[in-house]
This record gives C-alpha cells, sequence and structure tokens, in this order.
C-alpha cells in the first residue's frame, strides 16, 4: 500500500503555490452531489477508499455519512493516512462530544494548508451527505492526489497526463477527462497491461462491452494490485457522465500502486522534454508566418469593399447591402478576430518559450510584424464604422420613400376596391319597379352612399399629395405612379355627376307610391292583431287540459262560452279588414299602378284571413263535445271520492282508538298472567274481525287508483296510513301477547309467584311516566332504588351492561324481569354442575361414556358423551371423559 504521510509540516507545495488547484479543486462543486447518480458513486467510492486505510487499523465504516457522526473513525482515518498522532478524543455519547472530535478532525485538516469551504462540525454529525463526501474528498485532495507531480504538473493535471503518458499507445484509448474518458472500461484495462501485461489480455477487449471491460480491470485490480473496488461498472455505463472525483480517487490508487514503475520514464522524458521545446517553438513560428500573412492578404481584399459608397435604387438592393455586411459581422470577422488574437497569443508564447528556453528572441519577416497587423487591422475598422454608417443612413432615406410608395398603394388600393363596381350601381334602374317601402329603403341607401363619397373625398386628397411628394423626392417609378393618380381623380368626377342623377329619379318615382302604401298600412295594423287573435283561440281551442276536480272543468267550460259571445263582433271585424284590400286594389287598378308583389307591412293575406276564420268556426264544437266529456268523468271522480272517504273517515279512528286502547291495557293488566293472555287472546280476535273493512276500502281505493285520482280533499286518510296503522295495530297486540308469554315462562323457570310479578309491574309501571314500556337510565336507576337497592356508578354500570347490552339507553319490562329474577331466585352454577359430575364419577377428576349412560338418561347422556372433549389428566384412562371443561363451557367464561 501507498504511504501517504506528509514529509514535513508546512503547507502543502500544491496548495500554497498553485493558486488556480486551490479553486478548481479544493472549492468542491456542492451542487453536483445532488445528482443521486453521482453521490451514489462518490459514495461508493469514498467509502473503499477510507476502508483502505482503516483496514490498516483494524476497522472499517459501513455508511460513510453516518459512521462518521461521532468524529472517532474520522480522527482514525487522519491518523492512518498522516502518520501523525492527533488530540485524544472524546468517548462521550452527547451532540457536543461528537461536535469536539469532528472539530479535532476538521482542524488538523486546516493545519496542512487545506481550505474548508462551507464545511462544519454540526453538519457532519448531523448526518449531511453532501457536506461529508465533501470533506472526504477534501482529504482525498490533499492526501493522495495533490503529490502527484509529472513533467512539472501536479495534481488533477499531473494525474490526467500521467494517464495519458501511459495509455497512448493504446487504441481505442483517448484519455480527455476523468468522466467519460473512462465509461468504456479501456483506459482502466490500459493501465494495468501498461504495468502488468501479463495480467490483461488486452487484445480481446471490446470496446462495445463497456461492463465487461469495466469489471475485468476492477476485478484484476483488486486481487492482484491490492486496489480494493470502489465501482460499480453498471453505475459508471448507466451514467451518461460518470461522477469526476469518483473517477479521480480510483485512478489515484493506481497511479500509487504503479509509482515506483514511473522511475524508469523519468530519464527517457527529460530527453524527450528537450527536443519536444524545440520542435513546439518552430511550428509556432511556422504558424506565426503563416497566419500573419492570411490575415494581412484577407485585410487588404477587405477594405475596398467597405470603403465602396456607390448606393442602389431600390430599398431590396440596399438591403442585400446589409445583409452581405451582416454576414461579413457574423460569419467573415470573427474567425479573423479570433486569428489576430491567437496570432497575437502565439506570438506571446512563442516569444515567452524562447525566453525560459535561453534562446533568441523570434524576429517575424518584414510586415508581418504584430504591430503591422494591428496598423492594418485599426484601418479595416475605421473603413467598418464609416461603410456601417452610410448603410445604415442610405437605408433611411429609401424606407421613407418605399414608404410613402407603399401607403400610394395601400390608400389607391382601398379607393379602388371601393369605388369598384359604384359606377354600375347608379347606373341601374331598380326603382322603376320597386315597392314605396323598397323607394324609401333606395333613397336612404342612396343617402349614406352619398355621405359616404363625401367622406372618400379627403382619401383622394392625400393620394394626389403622396403623389406629388413622391415626384418631389424623384422616386424611380413615379411615371407609374402618376399615371395611377390621374386615372382616380378622372373616375372621380364621373360618380359626383351619377350620383345626383340618380337622387332625382328617385325621388320622382316616391310620390307615386305614397297613396297605395297609406292603404297597405292600415291593412296591416288592423290585420295582424286579428291574426293573432285567430292564431291564439285555433290554439286555445285545441289545447289539450288536464283536470282533477269538477270545479276545473266547470271553470273551462264558463270560459268556452263567454269566448263564444265574442265571435260575431269578431266576423265584423274581419269584413272591415277585407273591405281596407279591396279599396287599395280598386285604386291600383284605376290607376294603372303595378303592383310587384302583395302588402310589404305584413304576410298576412285575405286568403289566410277567411282560410282561419273557417278553421275557428270548425274547432268550436269539437271544443263543446270535450268538455262535456271531461265534465262527466270529473263527476264519477268525485263520486269515489266520497266513497272512499265515508269509509276510512270510519276505519282510521276505529284504528287509533285501538291503539289507545292496546296501550292501556298492557300497562292496566290485572289478573293472573294466564287471565292476562286470555283476554289478550282475545281482544286480538275482536281486532282480526274488522279485516273485511279494511278490504272494502281496499276494494275502493283499488278504483280511484285506476281513475288515477291522486287526492281527496273529503278525507285526511289515506289508504297508505291506514294499512300502516292496521299493521302497527296488529304487531302492537302480537308484541304484548309475547311480552306475556314471557313474563310466564320466566315466573316458571324462575319461580316467581304472582304476587311478585304483579309488585314488578307495579312498580316498573310507576315510573314509565311516558308509558312507552320502557326507562331510560335515570328512571331505571330510582326504580332500582325503590326496590332497595343501594347502588355505585359501577355497580350500577353493571346492570344497565346486563339489562341494555346493546346500549341503546332503554330498559324494557322483560329485561327488567329477567334482572331481578337472577337477583331474587337460586340458579345452578359452574361449580354446582361440576360437583354433581363428581358424584356421578365417584369422586374422580374424569368420568367414564359408560357412567354417563348409566346415570343420566339416553339422549342427555349420548349429548354429554358428544360434546366431552377426552380428559389428559396423569390419572387419565383410556375413555377418560373431562366433565370438568364441558361444565364450564356450559356457562360461559363470565361464570368461571
Amino acid at each position: 500500500m501507498v504511504d501517504y504521510h506528509m514529509t514535513g509540516g508546512g503547507a502543502p507545495t500544491g496548495l500554497m503555490q498553485d493558486g488556480r488547484y486551490m479553486q478548481q479543486e479544493d472549492d468542491w462543486d456542492r451542487d453536483l452531489l445532488l445528482d443521486p447518480a453521482w453521490e451514489k458513486q462518490q459514495r461508493k467510492t469514498f467509502t473503499a477508499w477510507c476502508n483502505s486505510h482503516l483496514r490498516k487499523a483494524g476497522t472499517q465504516i459501513e455508511n460513510i455519512d453516518e459512521d462518521f457522526r461521532d468524529g472517532l473513525k474520522l480522527m482514525l482515518l487522519l491518523e492512518v493516512i498522516s502518520g501523525e498522532r492527533l488530540p485524544k478524543p472524546e468517548r462521550g455519547k452527547m451532540r457536543v462530544h461528537k461536535i469536539n472530535n469532528v472539530n479535532k478532525a476538521l482542524d488538523f485538516i486546516a493545519s496542512k494548508g487545506v481550505k474548508l469551504v462551507s464545511i462544519g462540525a454540526e453538519e457532519i454529525v448531523d448526518g449531511n451527505a453532501k457536506m461529508t463526501l465533501g470533506m472526504i474528498w477534501t482529504i482525498i485532495l490533499r492526501f493522495a492526489i495533490q503529490d502527484i507531480s509529472v513533467e512539472e504538473t501536479s495534481a488533477k493535471e499531473g494525474l490526467l497526463l500521467w494517464c495519458q503518458r501511459k495509455t497512448a499507445p493504446y487504441k481505442n484509448v483517448n484519455v480527455q477527462n476523468f468522466h467519460i474518458s473512462w465509461k468504456d472500461g479501456l483506459a482502466f484495462n490500459a493501465l494495468i497491461h501498461r504495468h502488468r501485461p501479463e495480467l490483461i489480455e488486452y487484445d480481446k477487449l471490446r470496446k462495445d462491452d463497456p461492463v465487461t471491460n469495466l469489471n475485468n480491470a476492477f476485478e484484476v485490480a483488486e486481487k492482484y494490485l491490492d486496489i480494493p473496488k470502489m465501482l460499480d461498472a453498471e453505475d459508471i455505463v448507466g451514467t451518461a457522465r460518470p461522477d469526476e472525483k469518483a473517477i479521480m480517487t480510483y485512478v489515484s490508487s493506481f497511479y500509487h500502486a504503479f509509482s515506483g514503475a514511473q522511475k524508469a520514464e523519468t530519464a527517457a522524458n527529460r530527453i524527450c522534454k528537450v527536443l519536444a521545446v524545440n520542435q513546439e517553438n518552430e511550428h509556432l513560428m511556422e504558424d506565426y508566418e503563416r497566419l500573419a500573412s492570411d490575415l494581412l492578404e484577407w485585410i487588404s481584399r477587405t477594405i475596398p469593399w467597405l470603403e465602396d459608397r456607390q448606393p442602389e435604387k431600390t430599398m431590396q438592393d440596399m438591403q442585400q447591402k446589409l445583409e452581405d455586411f451582416r454576414d461579413y459581422r457574423r460569419v467573415h470577422k470573427p474567425p479573423k478576430v479570433q486569428e489576430k488574437c491567437q496570432l497575437e497569443i502565439n506570438f506571446n508564447t512563442l516569444q515567452t518559450k524562447l525566453r525560459l528556453s535561453n534562446r533568441p528572441a523570434f524576429m517575424p519577416s518584414e510586415g508581418k510584424m504584430v504591430s503591422d497587423i494591428n496598423n492594418g487591422w485599426q484601418h479595416l475598422e475605421q473603413s467598418e464604422k464609416g461603410y456601417e454608417e452610410w448603410l445604415l443612413n442610405e437605408i433611411r432615406r429609401l424606407e421613407r420613400l418605399d414608404h410613402l410608395a407603399e401607403k400610394f398603394r395601400q390608400k389607391a388600393s382601398i379607393h379602388e376596391s371601393w369605388t369598384e363596381g359604384k359606377e354600375a350601381m347608379l347606373n341601374q334602374k331598380d326603382y322603376e319597379t320597386a315597392t314605396l317601402a323598397e323607394i324609401k329603403a333606395l333613397l336612404r341607401k342612396h343617402e349614406a352612399f352619398e355621405s359616404d363619397l363625401a367622406a372618400h373625398q379627403d382619401r383622394v386628397e392625400q393620394i394626389a399629395a403622396i403623389a406629388q411628394e413622391l415626384n418631389e423626392l424623384d422616386y424611380y417609378d413615379s411615371p407609374s405612379v402618376n399615371a395611377r393618380c390621374q386615372k382616380i381623380c378622372d373616375q372621380w368626377d364621373v360618380l359626383g355627376s351619377l350620383t345626383h342623377g340618380r337622387r332625382e329619379a328617385l325621388e320622382q318615382t316616391e310620390k307615386h307610391l305614397e297613396t297605395i302604401d297609406q292603404l297597405y298600412l292600415e291593412y296591416a295594423k288592423r290585420a295582424a292583431p286579428f291574426n293573432n287573435w285567430m292564431e291564439g283561440a285555433m290554439e286555445d281551442l285545441q289545447d289539450m287540459f288536464i283536470v282533477h276536480t269538477i270545479e276545473e272543468i266547470e271553470g273551462l267550460i264558463a270560459a268556452h262560452e263567454q269566448f263564444k259571445s265574442t265571435l260575431p263582433d269578431a266576423d265584423r271585424e274581419r269584413e272591415a279588414i277585407l273591405d281596407i284590400q279591396s279599396q287599395a286594389q280598386k285604386i291600383a287598378d284605376y290607376n294603372n299602378i303595378k303592383l310587384s308583389s302583395g302588402n310589404p307591412y305584413t304576410s298576412v293575406t285575405p286568403q289566410t284571413i277567411n282560410s282561419k276564420w273557417e278553421k275557428v268556426q270548425q274547432l268550436v264544437p269539437k271544443r263543446d263535445n270535450a268538455l262535456k266529456g271531461e265534465q262527466d268523468k270529473q263527476q264519477s271522480n268525485e263520486h269515489l271520492r266520497l266513497q272512499f272517504a265515508n269509509q276510512a273517515n270510519v276505519v282510521g279512528p276505529w284504528i287509533q282508538a285501538k291503539m289507545e286502547e292496546i296501550g292501556r291495557i298492557a300497562i292496566e293488566m290485572h289478573g293472573t298472567l294466564e287471565d292476562q293472555m286470555s283476554h289478550l287472546k282475545q281482544y286480538e280476535q275482536s281486532v282480526i274481525n274488522y279485516k273485511p273493512n279494511i278490504d272494502k276500502l281496499e276494494q275502493q281505493h283499488q278504483l280511484i287508483q285506476e281513475a288515477l285520482i291522486f287526492d281527496n280533499k273529503h278525507t285526511n286518510f289515506t289508504m297508505e296510513h291506514i294499512r300502516v296503522g292496521w299493521e302497527h295495530l296488529l304487531t302492537t297486540i302480537a308484541r304484548t301477547i309475547n311480552e306475556v308469554e314471557n313474563q310466564i315462562l320466566t315466573r316458571d323457570a324462575k319461580g316467581i309467584s304472582q304476587e311478585q310479578m304483579h309488585e314488578f309491574r307495579a312498580s316498573f309501571n310507576h315510573f314509565d311516566k311516558k308509558r312507552i314500556s320502557s326507562l331510560d337510565a335515570d328512571d331505571f336507576r330510582a326504580l332500582l332504588i325503590s326496590t332497595g337497592y343501594s347502588l355505585g356508578d359501577a355497580e350500577f354500570n353493571r346492570i344497565m351492561a346486563s339489562v341494555d347490552p346493546n346500549n341503546s339507553g332503554m330498559v324494557t319490562f322483560q329485561a327488567f324481569i329477567d334482572f331481578m329474577s337472577k337477583e331474587t331466585t337460586d340458579t345452578d352454577t359452574a361449580d354446582q354442575v361440576i360437583a354433581s359430575f363428581k358424584v356421578l364419577a365417584g369422586d374422580k377428576n374424569f368420568i367414564t361414556a359408560a357412567e354417563l349412560r348409566r346415570e343420566l338418561p339416553p339422549d342427555q347422556a349420548e349429548y354429554c358423551i358428544s360434546r366431552m372433549a377426552p380428559y389428559n389428566g396423569p390419572d387419565a384412562v383410556p375413555g377418560a371423559l373431562d366433565y370438568m371443561s364441558f361444565s364450564t363451557a356450559l356457562y360461559g367464561e363470565s361464570d368461571l
């Protein structure tokens, strides 16, 4: 293994002398640690690296952000890799002890000249993965990578140069970085093969099988080179860009493993270095001469083009010039700027290298000095600036002309579009056959056109003014502009003349039609409401009606009779309207007026009025018959309502009275329970005998349903109410009978006397103030107290759980009786039954089937045999049965 101990107590050379290295490596990139794939790679790599050192001290870590939280293994790791003793750690488990330990480790790292950026002990103790990985990376940089030095380069650059030198002879290997250059695994295999060719068959490796390549290198390194496996091949291949820190850590292990073999190359490298310097200097000189010649030639070729100030006639041509200039700026000049910059850099670099290697300074050919190039470039910049200003000014001038020309074309096009078809419209004779309404519409339309014509006068003047300005500015296409402007002005004069002539013709025609129009208007004013009246009458006469009472149908009949009384007046109005139409036709015939269409104010014709009037006359008798039929139907329905109501008004109160009566009977019954049972049975039979009245009411209800009668104002009882009441009555009687039967069973089973039963009933009824045969918890507590119980809350809750197992909050009389029977009578218990079985068994702890069959009736003996489990006690004999478990099961766990 490689010894990473420091050679002195001072700051590291790489950290103190190379500022760029401090910025690039020590100030690690925290954002990248947020990438889950990179974080996974760093965790595995850093964990393996730490364990490769911790195993020297006989320990290791499993979770990198957990195992360093108390600072103990972190301090141990620093002692192993530095070879120095750190202050004694604190062994306490409190957070302050952990923070103090981590601070001791961080102070030691800082004492080695390492800059710790935003890494504090609290983050490490809290298990902050990002900060913990950053701290480990800082340690790796300081103790594993910083001291790497190859050809005057150190740390990361030295390690990269070492990898490039070692892998240069291998095909398909091009190490340019510490991430994607290692993804295919060939670089790892090349490093091993370069130093230990017997371990790797490099020619058999394939670039398209990265997982196999990586696993091969990792396994060989772990087995033969004592380099632990720090990465998984799948993680590297499955990541677009493997984590650079993980790769660097892994590769540094290879460097230290092969560092002994590097000494053999030092002498050869020194010779190559001297030769390489001379070759590079000569190459830089040749490049400078070539680049200088090319750049000066391009400058001399470009300046005349930039000094050309010949203007173009059109905007398009000038824009092409501007585009060429922009293309020059974007495409042609930037590479030349770069060439100029590179030329100066190369010149300065060359002079520096020559000076450092004690060689004479480089003197370029005549005219190719840096100052010559700068003078030419300055001339180019001045010409470029003047050319750009001239282009912009010329484009602004042509822009103004193009804007005016486009404005002229737009206004001319708008005007020509507006005038299109206007002459034909003004010349048409449509008014010769038009109606008065059409004539008035044409006049209003013509007035609107005259207003529009006046508004367009301003546009014509603008067109002429723009044409004049284009002429004054010497626009290249002025002849076509002038011709178009003259055509617009000539057409404008023609439109004015035609407009005046059409107005005179329209006004003369209007007067001839006004007389006929007045009659048409009078006809329309009276025909429209009369037509609406007839349509409403027809709609009402044909309207479907739905009534449910005799009063509703009589109201419809009265309204129909009132409508029929208005028919004579309506007929006289019809004749008057038809007479107006006749007068208008006579006037038109007398004056030889050709009417092109019907009445313009209405679509209601005399034929329409006569047709609808005939329809009304036909519908009236049909409505009479329909109303009469509905009247007969409603009279029949009213009879059915009365018939059902009379019967329901008897049955309903009877059921209500019986319900009240059975309630009183249940509370006030006297005599023995058998007498009460007999009385209730007789009462039940008397109620059942009333069933024919219910059946009769059902029949009447069936007739009402068939007639679709939905309401009955003669009674408040519906058939549903009657059914529910009847069923409730029968159920209440049956429940009362069942309660008495249960009382008899309880009395007989528990040995309660008749006097006790009466006493229980009297006490219960006394506290049943609501007469609902149930007591709430407060009333039940009062009842128990009245019977002599002294109750605490716990005892009362136990009793309530017994009498009200469903937690309904109410106690029935039967539950009360059951409770009192348990309290006042002697009952068998599980212990008593066990004692009885023990007598039958001859004082044994078990019993046999033969003994059961001998002592008990056959059916009860077989019942016990089938349910008793085998007895497994120490004194058991074949066929022994366990009567104790059987007896306990009979009474349940509550009786144990």
